[in-house]
């Protein structure tokens, strides 16, 4: 090729790849400079290589070094299939193993009351090969790290709190009692089997008399919510721009010693408690436990949870974050009294929409993914591809940490307040039978791979092939999570480290394929 062509073909390559939207537009995907992609393709291809061709260098990889390689389709899950990463040819994705994103601190769900009981249905040895293949590492999901609640959530038995007497400022009828039957066997069977699982927990409502409306919930049942009684009154309904916490000062005291008590009997049950957030969706007024607060408020509170947090060695994030607002975190961020005190910030459901500018706003703070949107109790295959475009727009716009929510539930997955909702794990309760969902296996095919320090990186097309993620791992080995949501085979040709890898994607399918970090020629 000549010179005047090859100056040309770079000259279109560029412009291809700087025409991806930059995040500002929503789609969370960095703009990927000139540089950066003619740097990938000379490191695939040589400098002096006509283009579509390996150097000598790469030459010397031995033919199918080093290849896992696992699929899943609607019917067919976690099949492990033969890759191979061959010198030569050319490359459809160039993945940037030499410039590292974000940083990745795990995978995980959440321990919620419903999850423990659909599994205490199950015969020991089932529930122990659930956990199992949930917690330990190398076995299947690995999670290393998950949520909990701060007394009730919406997928808790009722209501509660740990300390319901009215005015109890010195907390002496605080009592983790009713955890004791639930989350803390729970946690402790989870961690028998990963016993380096890291926690962080947020509360979804405080006690009631700590509130203005003195209730747990703060939104009445809707009509189409049949047989949903949470006992409100239209008086104390509460909405999303106010602050229907007491903000005095006796009550921020005694909620941030409540935040203190919690990890402290937590501690006791030898379960540490890392991080928590102060408030679950603080807009939204919802009929199950939840609480209003506005960015000020929360704020201040932020300034009296964070050291009585700090004393414990337990960090706070901010959120969790469910409107598209990145204007909410400022008022945080920017306050030098509160600010010393956020460690990061957590987003979910609408949230979405503000974490790819939070991030660039503040590039270096960790920023969690805190729960995927819950479905519809069907966990039907549709659900599972859409839970894919959420993964991928979290990890493009900077999360380093990405949560699922309901671990186990009954078949059919209705909550105490009438939501039927999706888990990675069905319990039939009478049969005494579990199966795995499609977004289990959806969540295993990054977190079974992606360790806890690996960096996100790019893998880029400039033939469009825009459905994958990429990662390199603390071992230097590269994780590539692909899906083809054609309706035929999609072959598809992979450049890592100077070779490539060359599968055939099956018709509507997941997969991974994890390339080691040395060819068998380098020894």
């Amino acid at each position: 090729m000549s010179r005047r062509n090859r100056q040309h073909r770079s000259r279109r390559l560029a412009s291809c790849v700087n025409s991806r939207p930059d995040p500002s537009t929503g789609t969370g995907r960095p703009e990927i400079s000139r540089r950066a992609v003619i740097k990938s393709a000379a490191a695939l291809l040589g400098c002096s290589a006509a283009p579509g061709f390996l150097p000598r260098s790469a030459r010397a990889a031995a033919p199918g070094a080093g290849v896992e390689w696992y699929v899943t389709t609607a019917t067919s899950p976690w099949q492990k299939r033969v890759a191979e990463a061959t010198p030569g040819g050319s490359a459809d994705v160039f993945v940037q193993t030499d410039t590292p994103l974000q940083a990745i601190e795990g995978f995980g769900a959440c321990f919620n009351e419903l999850g423990w009981t659909s599994l205490a249905a199950l015969s020991t040895v089932d529930r122990e090969s659930v956990l199992r293949e949930l917690f330990a590492p190398g076995v299947g999901a690995g999670f290393t790290l998950c949520r909990m609640p701060v007394g009730a959530n919406d997928f808790s038995r009722d209501w509660y709190s740990y300390d319901e007497t009215d005015g109890d400022f010195a907390l002496e009828h605080f009592t983790i009692a009713n955890d004791l039957e639930t989350l803390v066997p729970f946690i402790k069977e989870a961690r028998k089997h990963g016993p380096a699982l890291r926690l962080w927990a947020s509360p979804w409502s405080p006690p009631t008399w700590m509130k203005r409306n003195k209730h747990y919930a703060m939104a009445m049942p809707g009509p189409w919510q049949k047989g949903v009684e949470n006992g409100l009154r239209p008086d104390q309904v509460g909405r999303e721009g106010t602050d229907m916490f007491v903000l005095e000062e006796r009550y921020l005291r005694a909620y941030a010693s409540y935040f203190g008590r919690f990890v402290d009997e937590y501690r006791k049950q030898g379960i540490a408690i890392g991080m928590v957030m102060p408030q679950n969706e603080f807009n939204s007024a919802q009929v199950f436990p939840s609480c209003c607060w506005t960015a000020e408020g929360l704020a201040r509170f932020i300034g009296h949870l964070g050291p009585e947090m700090a004393k414990r060695g337990v960090a706070v994030f901010f959120g969790t974050m469910e409107r598209p607002s990145e204007s909410l975190v400022d008022v945080s961020l920017q306050d030098p009294a509160v600010a010393p005190y956020v460690k990061g910030v957590g987003f979910q459901w609408a949230g979405k929409g503000a974490i790819a500018a939070v991030h660039r706003r503040y590039p270096d703070l960790p920023l969690y993914q805190t729960e995927q949107e819950c479905g519809d109790g069907k966990n039907n295959w549709r659900y599972c591809r859409y839970a894919w475009t959420l993964m991928k727009h979290y990890l493009r716009s900077g999360a380093n940490a990405y949560l699922y929510w309901n671990i186990s539930l009954k078949k059919g997955g209705v909550s105490r307040w009438g939501w039927a909702q999706n888990s990675l794990v069905t319990v039939d309760t009478e049969a005494r039978t579990h199966s795995y969902t499609h977004e289990y296996y959806l969540m295993k095919h990054l977190s079974a791979f992606v360790r806890p320090g690996a960096r996100r990186v790019e893998a880029v097309s400039w033939t469009g092939y825009e459905n994958q993620l990429a990662f390199v791992n603390p071992d230097g080995s590269t994780v590539v999570v692909i899906q083809n949501d054609l309706a035929e085979p999609l072959p598809v040709r992979i450049g890592v480290g100077g070779r490539v890898v060359a599968p055939t994607l099956p018709a509507d399918s997941f997969s991974t394929l994890v390339v080691s970090g040395r060819s068998t020629a380098e020894g």
